[in-house]
């Protein structure tokens, strides 16, 4: 894995400053520790940080073709390479070195822009085209790897892997975007293409991006996850699970550095140690964090290391002061980022680079085969939903959740307020609210009167309803997988393994996002993937022969510890960090506001854990931007 970055100047004459284009770099050091490369020339700058994984002798970058006409610099890897490399060579293409990075240039000369779909990876990367005057860029399918980018106000166009190298740039347009404040507040991550910066997109995946001749970027769409199920029998898709799920560890177990796999204990990360391990004639290295109390997986993660006999490495999410975490994640994400989860992340992935510079994870498994707690609320609600036509669900149902109270410390059977709520919506708009963290006043409730006004119009969920009314007349679990795999998945899962990898160096896999994989997966019937209340029921029962059943059929756990005691136990703290003048000074909050949610939940009469943690990570990224902006304000751009 590696940081990329670079600066194509408005006008062709001009050569961009090598000095700022290291500077961009050196930002990102942390994403390639192993060397770094440069390509200035008239009317393109490029930079590269490498992390060394295949040919560590002959992979530096940028990378060129026979000529040097052809600049490439790329982060990821392509699991297909030497198969594309054959065909390649066919076709008369001379390779140079062992390297993936140099099929993609060959592939540019044969294939153009459709080079990246015959790619099979996870990867980020921009390549200049001498020749044609062309810059152009590319993210993988499923979003594993980032690709920023921005027109300074000159007409400049620059990208990065991470948002920190673009910041540098002169005249970098710090103003910070409203809309983009309340879909954080509303799902925790600020869902692609939009960054916390107005002037500053994410690259979708699956998406190129084409500069020829000074003309504007161009964006394109080069995949898409099938929309349709195919029918199976259940005989035909057990057997074909464990050959995908074979075919994609086996893609991805090619490294030439040390590699291991995190072991969490639950079903996909046992899933891939077991099929890792059995195709690898040295030991595996797993890697394990354990928490204190009932999200504690460590005991089973034990017996799988032990069944496969794996060299297994464990740590604890100790207590961790979590006011200051923020801050620290802050630096490490470059925006407001607010899964809790990343933390424990974080630590996991700085074990495992002590032992590993590649480790194969299980992420993806429960987007692919249904594995969430709210996938299975959302198919349970969409059932009950048919037996209740919409004008009664919308007027009746509607009216008694609006007078229905909020009683979040009652007991469980009476908190019917939520499931009312969503009793009364569609499909759509019922999933979409189950997958925000905070619902509407919750979250505005927050916000200053300014940038209340500035909000006005705006639905954060709309776009998420509108990816499942895109999916057409699917059954409601393909609505729902293509809408997290278009939004929850990149924002929230993959930003979470990327950041927190790379912080430390290392280099994340996940299997299971092999697009190959990925549209079997989701185009299994329903029944295949839920059955009843059993998530996952394909891979669980394909699993069987290799994996014993209390791993595969015990309850989900989460990865992370109950934030709430700590923060009742740390008001004072959380006072001195939310009311102080890093986060007011913005005019983007209500003070009075965020002290009624401190006071409230440390007096016990609520669970304000999500929303005060959703604002301590953002006041780390207030805290983390403001001394490189000084002595400018940061504040929302004027209505």
């Amino acid at each position: 894995m590696c940081g990329i970055a670079g600066l194509l100047p408005a006008d062709p004459a001009e050569t961009p400053s090598r000095a700022l284009i290291a500077r961009m770099t050196a930002a990102i050091a942390h994403r390639g520790p192993d060397g770094e490369g440069f390509h200035v020339e008239r009317g393109i700058g490029l930079g590269h940080r490498r992390l060394a994984i295949i040919d560590p002798a002959g992979g530096h970058q940028p990378m060129y073709n026979e000529d040097e006409s052809i600049a490439i610099v790329f982060n990821g890897e392509i699991f297909n390479f030497a198969t594309l490399r054959d065909d390649l060579t066919a076709r008369g293409h001379v390779f140079r070195n062992r390297c993936d990075t140099e099929a993609i240039i060959h592939a540019w000369e044969s294939f153009g822009p459709d080079c990246v779909t015959r790619l099979s990876g996870q990867f980020a990367f921009a390549l200049w085209d001498r020749n044609c005057r062309t810059l152009f860029c590319a993210r993988d399918r499923m979003g594993e790897k980032p690709f920023h980018y921005t027109t300074l106000p000159n007409g400049d166009f620059a990208f990065a892997s991470e948002l920190r190298a673009l910041t540098l740039l002169p005249g970098f347009d710090r103003r910070i975007s409203p809309t983009a404040v309340e879909d954080y507040f509303a799902f925790a991550y600020i869902p692609e293409p939009a960054t916390i910066f107005e002037g500053v997109r994410k690259l979708p995946p699956a998406h190129t991006l084409t500069i020829t001749n000074g003309q504007p970027p161009a964006l394109r769409r080069y995949w898409s996850p099938p929309a349709q199920v195919v029918p199976v029998s259940e005989a035909d898709a057990l057997t074909a699970m464990r050959a995908q799920l074979t075919r994609a560890v086996g893609a991805q177990l090619v490294a030439d550095v040390p590699l291991g796999a995190f072991l969490s204990g639950g079903v996909d990360s046992s899933a891939i140690v077991a099929i890792a391990a059995g195709l690898r004639a040295e030991k595996l290295d797993t890697f394990t964090i354990g928490f204190d109390g009932r999200e504690d997986e460590t005991p089973y993660a034990r017996q799988v290391a032990t069944l496969y006999g794996t060299r297994q490495h464990e740590d604890r999410a100790r207590a961790v002061d979590m006011i200051d975490a923020a801050r620290t994640q802050a630096a490490i994400f470059g925006e407001p980022f607010g899964d809790a989860s990343s933390v424990p992340t974080a630590t996991v992935c700085r074990l495992a680079r002590q032992h590993a510079t590649v480790a194969v994870a299980g992420d993806g498994g429960d987007e692919v085969f249904a594995g969430y707690r709210r996938t299975r609320w959302h198919m349970l609600v969409s059932a009950a939903r048919r037996y209740v036509p919409g004008p009664a669900r919308r007027h009746v149902i509607g009216r008694l959740a609006a007078i229905y109270p909020k009683l979040d410390r009652a007991p469980r059977f009476l908190r019917a307020k939520h499931t009312l709520t969503e009793l009364s919506l569609d499909d759509a708009d019922g999933f979409a609210r189950i997958s925000t963290k905070l619902h509407g006043q919750a979250r505005r409730g927050l916000f200053s009167p300014r940038l209340r006004a500035q909000l006005d119009g705006h639905d954060p969920m709309a776009p998420l309803v509108a990816l499942m009314h895109e999916a057409g007349d699917t059954d409601p679990l393909l609505q729902a997988q293509l809408a997290d795999l278009a939004t929850w998945l990149p924002g929230d899962i993959l930003t979470k393994s990327d950041r927190a990898a790379m912080a430390a160096s290392l280099e994340v896999r996940a299997p299971f996002l092999d697009h190959e994989l990925v549209s079997w997966g989701l185009a299994l019937p329903a029944a295949l993937k839920l059955r009843g209340q059993e998530g996952k029921y394909v891979l669980k029962k394909a699993m069987e022969k290799l994996l014993p059943r209390d791993i595969l059929y015990r309850p989900k756990q989460g990865f992370t510890n109950d934030l709430a005691p700590y923060f009742r136990a740390n008001a004072a703290r959380l006072r001195d960090r939310l009311l102080g003048d890093v986060m007011l000074s913005h005019g983007l909050f209500d003070a009075a506001a965020i002290a009624r949610v401190i006071d409230e939940h440390s007096a016990g009469a609520f669970d304000h854990a999500q929303a005060i943690w959703l604002l301590l990570a953002f006041e780390g990224f207030l805290h983390d931007l403001s001394p490189r902006d000084a002595p400018a304000r940061v504040v929302a751009h004027a209505a």
